[in-house]
């Protein structure tokens, strides 16, 4: 596996070590699962978008 490093403000760090000790996670496991969440939205965000102009460009050229 890969490493990277981020920066971020100290307080928003502070805020992402509560959730993990709240769901017994570490730190790197809950930003995985928030960034395959976050990926995985964009991708169907970006399927209705395309499938919207699929359609309008079919209305127009019919």
């Amino acid at each position: 596996m890969s490493r990277v490093l981020i920066s971020m403000p100290e307080r928003f760090l502070d805020e992402i070590d509560n959730v993990a000790e709240n769901e017994n996670r570490s730190r790197s496991e809950l930003i995985r699962e928030a960034l395959r969440t976050y990926i995985h939205r964009n991708r169907v965000r970006n399927s209705a978008y395309a499938q919207r102009n699929a359609e309008l460009l079919d209305a127009l050229l019919d």
